[in-house]
């Protein structure tokens, strides 16, 4: 197989800053939609944000095997590129994992008065946290990532030779994770379901499809409105209502299990969530190719920094939450105060995150160890003498 060598898509930036978002709006209306809002007069709003931002997740994964198989694909997988492969996750990936596992157990025993309890007790309860992705509520992500890691080079091997893999990976995708539903419900029964791989091995599919296939789609995402056919119109008049349609059914069941109590079987909320955010992925994936294109540079630029740091900002954005919830006082909670205040953490959560990472990636030169790659256009630049010309690349690549 021959080596090609791929365009580099910015727009994927974009992407990014748009899963970032949802998963900012998710957790900052966490504690209020669960519990502490229910008898607010907007409790409506609440849990809609709630619900409707919950592809971020599932969109991250979606992107992170697009990006995977759009660059891997086409090459041989040979063991130089595997080792490559590894050290870029542990140094980029697990290792910024590692040390905020560390960070968020210390602060949650802190919080729980456990801090000074017993130290083999705690070191204990650490490890379980790490190696379950549950050290807190956001790091989930992270560990089903590397678990897809691990298994990524096989089925990337599997999709090279065979046509059929390729042509069924959506349909294989959803019968794992379907099976793995069924299986969770009526026998396993895990509590953290979330933190497995089978459990987005759909939206992982569905990005090495169109990864794999994106010449095809291209088309579609890059072509203005104008010179599309009455077929590409008409299918995306459909995916675009068929969006809608699946995040307002699951808004509008949630809202009737929290707020009176009316749940329904288990099975309908893991349907409605699937279809939901796998047409999330598709959405976003149109959406940022029309951002790209017919948005100011103004706006563009604000959201391609905001992708390029995403990842850093996933994970201190939480830490920044618990601190700014101390500060809600005596705000009434069924008060249109405490909406605001809610929605004040999402902002406040972004922009400190952002201000904190941009000047780590620019100073400090080993912000890579706590955040993750650093984007070629934040990282430190050696000195020069004065004559010299500097040519600044401000590609990032994230394979």
């Amino acid at each position: 197989m021959n080596s090609i060598k791929k365009e580099r898509l910015p727009q994927l930036d974009i992407f990014r800053a748009l899963a970032i978002l949802g998963v900012l709006h998710v957790h900052a209306t966490s504690f209020a939609a669960g519990e502490q809002a229910l008898q607010s007069p907007y409790y409506v709003w609440i849990n809609g944000v709630n619900i409707f931002f919950r592809f971020g997740t599932p969109c991250f994964i979606f992107l992170s095997s697009f990006v995977l198989f759009y660059n891997y694909y086409g090459r041989p997988v040979t063991r130089g590129l595997m080792l490559n492969f590894y050290r870029r996750r542990l140094t980029y990936i697990l290792l910024p994992y590692l040390l905020a596992s560390i960070g968020y157990h210390l602060m949650v025993l802190y919080i729980n008065g456990q801090l000074l309890d017993d130290p083999l007790t705690n070191l204990s309860s650490f490890m379980y946290a790490l190696i379950t992705g549950s050290a807190y509520t956001h790091l989930y992500f992270v560990f089903i990532s590397i678990q897809f890691y691990l298994v990524f080079p096989l089925i990337l091997q599997l999709m090279q030779k065979s046509k059929t893999m390729v042509t069924w990976a959506i349909p294989f995708g959803l019968i794992i994770q379907w099976a793995f539903v069924f299986l969770n419900k009526y026998q396993l029964q895990l509590v953290d379901k979330a933190s497995y791989a089978p459990t987005y091995m759909a939206y992982y599919m569905m990005g090495a499809y169109l990864a794999i296939h994106f010449d095809k789609i291209k088309p579609w995402l890059e072509r203005p409105f104008k010179e599309w056919s009455n077929k590409q119109t008409g299918e995306t008049l459909v995916l675009w209502g068929s969006w809608l349609a699946a995040s307002f059914i699951q808004i509008h069941l949630w809202y009737q299990g929290r707020h009176f109590g009316h749940w329904v079987n288990s099975l309908w909320y893991e349907l409605l969530w699937n279809a939901h955010s796998m047409l999330s992925a598709l959405v976003l994936l149109h959406a940022t190719f029309l951002i790209y294109r017919t948005a100011s540079r103004g706006v563009n630029a604000f959201m391609t920094r905001l992708g390029e740091i995403s990842f850093a900002v996933y994970l201190l954005h939480p830490l920044i939450l618990v601190l700014y919830r101390r500060f809600r006082y005596n705000i009434p909670l069924d008060s249109l105060a405490y909406v605001l205040f809610v929605h004040g953490g999402l902002i406040v959560a972004l922009g400190i995150s952002w201000v904190v990472v941009q000047i780590s990636f620019r100073q400090i030169r080993w912000s890579w160890i706590a955040f993750g790659s650093v984007p070629r256009s934040l990282a430190p630049q050696p000195k020069r003498e004065p004559e010299a010309v500097l040519t600044l690349d401000n590609s990032h690549g994230k394979a």
